[in-house]
């Protein structure tokens, strides 16, 4: 909204300003940053006294766990939602409104809307099971259905968001998608980054923390896709208009910022499932329209290997009656082996960084 005023330069030169992507994009993170410490405060003594608790789960479903975090009890939920007022208006008022961004948050605010049912319905029915795992793949298939029409309905994006590109590879690897692989493509990228981020939180500030690298990877990103010559210095896909996500991912770290702020050890709040499931698909659905969907793989790497210890542990149990992990994911295997919950944080985000630097130099490794 607020690039608008570059319009009336003529006005007033400095105006002018409000072009660059550069200004806005920290824009977008202090304003979010302010907006975060703002609400934090009100929204966390709302929840409390709303009573807005999480029900942990009990030592006959956990076992050693449940001593360790018996202390969490009291912790309020659903802090998702500071985040989420922080990235849309702080969003809104930088970013210029294109379909690009647009799509991000109409899915962003959608899967902020699903975690909070299944957050609500843990609340008031005092139960860690909340909305069932269906009804959340339904809800992300909706979703991935409503961002796939914005995308090709508007002629800039509609040829564009049918390219694959593939980390490691110069050129385009297929010009047009066929429909009915780009459907289950977009929904297995969107609900497996969501995913994954809900199996990662599980401790005081991992998601989060996480998060911070991963925005940070995808701002770089974005900007270099919204940009002709960098995306041709680096051999990779120029998307026209892609550059206004770099605003988003500011939005998006300095909320992560602010919300790590009350969520390190001990926590004060908790983003349930509010957060993570929107966290998710935010950025899943920002790595498909930068064309770097696959490379996700290698900047998200925290929440792949999060996911991947929970396929192995159920595959391997159904399989063979024997458990890899003392417990999935694999930060609570590490919790039980002895780790204290702030050494596993801080070097599992040390790993996060890691990835994110990988991640990005695949961009020159072409």
């Amino acid at each position: 909204m607020l690039s608008y005023l570059a319009d009336f330069e003529s006005y007033f030169g400095p105006l002018r300003l409000f072009r660059y992507l550069t200004l806005r994009s920290a824009m977008a993170g202090m304003t979010a940053m302010g907006i975060g410490f703002v609400l934090g405060p009100w929204l966390i003594a709302r929840l409390r006294l709303l009573r807005a608790r999480q029900s942990m789960r009990t030592e006959r479903e956990v076992g050693d766990l449940a001593g360790l975090h018996a202390n969490k009890a009291e912790t309020p939920t659903m802090g998702g939602l500071m985040i989420a007022a922080s990235v849309i208006v702080s969003a809104l008022l930088w970013a210029r409104p294109n379909v690009y961004v647009i799509t991000a948050l109409v899915v962003y605010g959608g899967l902020t809307v699903l975690g909070f049912i299944d957050d609500y319905l843990k609340v008031t029915q005092r139960t860690s099971r909340g909305l069932p795992g269906r009804w959340k793949l339904v809800g992300q298939a909706v979703l991935t259905v409503l961002a796939l029409l914005l995308l090709l309905s508007f002629p800039e994006s509609a040829d564009k968001m049918r390219e694959l590109w593939v980390p490691f590879h110069k050129s385009i690897l297929v010009e047009q998608m066929p429909l009915l692989f780009l459907l289950p493509f977009l929904f297995l990228i969107l609900a497996g980054s969501s995913n994954a981020i809900n199996l990662t939180d599980g401790v005081d500030g991992l998601a989060i923390g996480c998060t911070v690298t991963a925005a940070l990877a995808y701002a770089i990103m974005a900007y270099a896709a919204g940009n002709a010559i960098i995306a041709d210095y680096l051999f990779i896909s120029f998307v026209p208009g892609a550059g206004e996500l770099t605003v988003l991912c500011a939005a998006l770290l300095g909320a992560s910022l602010t919300f790590l702020w009350y969520n390190s050890h001990p926590a004060e709040v908790f983003m349930g499932d509010t957060g993570s499931l929107a966290l998710g698909g935010l950025i899943g659905m920002i790595a498909f329209m930068v064309h770097q969907p696959l490379t996700l793989v290698i900047v998200g790497g925290i929440f792949v290997c999060e996911a991947l210890s929970v396929i192995l542990q159920v595959g391997s149990f159904k399989l063979r009656g024997k458990r890899i992990f003392k417990m999935s994911p694999i930060h609570h295997h590490f919790e039980l082996a002895g780790w204290h919950e702030n050494k596993v944080v801080i070097r599992f985000w040390i790993l996060s960084l890691i990835f994110a630097m990988v991640g990005l130099a695949t961009l020159k490794l072409r």
